[in-house]
């Protein structure tokens, strides 16, 4: 009874002292003014920035596209029956027709251009639409390499060339550029709620982090993990992966690293000595957070990190800087990756970068920087090029060697950033210090 009413206690401390997570109601109002004004501000430049000046987004319910989802009010929890969107661009005069063939208006923004009783069936609607409108490209969703950008399932592509003549037929391109730059591309109003969600996810880890929750000789790591999604959900938000905590120690070899985000044990009990790492990611208002970091814990006569451990944060730091460092508007993935693994080894560093894009998805679309498994450059992904006003998880690990252990360490940190007309900015700082862990 008492290590519930102790649990009970930290609860409440921890979800008091971040920043106020907003009713469902007020989540929903905000949802609804950043879906608008994206669709008012942002399509536009898009749609110019792809040459496409129409666009149709179609789903069937529960069979959502993933450009349909963050699209759709903060109401509907999913498209109804077949949803169509078709989003037309006039750019001589500036007009933006933002329409629904659908019996209902989806949302505030977007109106329905069905009349059923003109046109009893959908795509008769949809033809109509199409054809007075007579557009020079019309993009749907499908892409080789990108899935949140191939969200167009082939029966809506088949019954849609069924109906459309020729000549339209004709005028059908890939918008995977459009739906990649609509998932990827962060909007002042969204940034503003990002910083708070990384405060909140820095937070968290800070208080999972601590004598406050680990109990050295006692905690286990799987313990640490279900701590971290007991809270989130009784915070009222949600996380987008199962959390990792793994621990490397001076006695045992360093495990492999597909073994640290993969494998599935009961847990070990932290003991003192210890250097623990976590990935935890939080969901809300439509985006996400993903980190990684570390912490130590202490020895009963330590009183601060030991030194070799404080250098090798250093150079996981330090790699950060280099990658970052590269990022340039226009410049592909792989260049910027491949550059930075380059710099980064002229200085001695035996470095591994696996940074992707983050916002509407945790492995979000947009210019992705390596992948775990493939440090010589990735085919398709890797060679989309760097915009601004777009997030990123910076994701990467230095492997280290420590004598006074006689093994080498990986030091693993993710931190969000953010790349707009002013260069690179993490979203809330970083970790630059392992956080301490005291004995009992």
């Amino acid at each position: 009874m008492m290590k519930k009413l102790i649990f009970f206690l930290f609860a409440f401390t921890f979800m008091h002292s971040q920043a106020q997570i907003l009713s469902e109601k007020e989540r929903a109002e905000i949802r609804d003014e950043i879906i608008g004004d994206r669709l008012t501000n942002l399509l536009p430049q898009l749609m110019d920035r792809a040459d496409i000046d129409m666009w149709i987004v179609m789903s069937r319910e529960y069979n959502e596209d993933p450009v349909i989802r963050s699209m759709l009010p903060a109401k509907w929890f999913a498209a109804r029956r077949r949803t169509i969107l078709v989003f037309y661009r006039d750019k001589a005069n500036d007009i933006t027709e933002k329409l629904a063939v659908s019996t209902y208006d989806v949302g505030k923004h977007i109106k329905t251009a069905w009349d059923k009783e003109k046109y009893p069936n959908q795509w008769d609607a949809l033809k109509e639409i199409i054809i007075s409108r007579n557009p020079n490209k019309i993009g749907l969703n499908f892409s080789e390499h990108f899935g949140i950008a191939d969200g167009l399932v082939l029966t809506d592509y088949n019954e849609l060339m069924e109906i459309l003549p020729l000549e339209y037929q004709r005028k059908v391109v890939s918008a995977e550029n459009l739906a990649i730059g609509w998932v990827e591309t962060r909007t002042d109003k969204e940034m503003k709620i990002f910083s708070e969600l990384v405060e909140t996810t820095h937070d968290l880890i800070k208080t999972f982090f601590s004598n406050e929750v680990i109990e050295p000789g006692i905690t286990t790591t799987e313990d640490v993990k279900w701590w971290i999604r007991d809270r989130i959900t009784e915070m009222g938000l949600e996380t987008w992966f199962h959390p990792t905590i793994d621990l490397q120690r001076s006695n045992s070899e360093m495990e492999s690293f597909l073994n640290v985000f993969s494998k599935d044990v009961e847990g070990e009990v932290i003991m003192p000595g210890d250097l623990l790492h976590c990935d935890v990611g939080i969901s809300y208002l439509g985006l996400n957070s993903d980190i990684q970091e570390h912490a130590y814990v202490l020895k009963p006569h330590e009183e601060e990190v030991p030194e070799y451990l404080v250098k090798a944060m250093a150079t996981g730091n330090r790699l950060q800087d280099l990658f970052t460092s590269n990022f340039e508007t226009g410049k592909t993935g792989n260049e910027i990756f491949l550059k930075s693994l380059a710099d980064a080894r002229s200085e001695g560093i035996v470095p591994s970068i696996y940074s992707h894009p983050l916002g509407l998805y945790g492995h979000s679309a947009g210019a992705v920087f390596g992948m775990w498994d493939q440090q010589d450059g990735v085919p398709g992904t890797g060679e989309y090029p760097l915009y601004e006003n777009t997030a990123y998880a910076i994701e990467l690990n230095v492997t280290v060697y420590i004598p006074e252990w006689e093994r080498d360490i990986r030091i693993m940190l993710e931190e969000d950033g953010f790349w707009g007309t002013n260069g690179f900015r993490y979203i809330n700082e970083r970790q630059t210090e392992i956080l301490k862990i005291y004995p009992r």
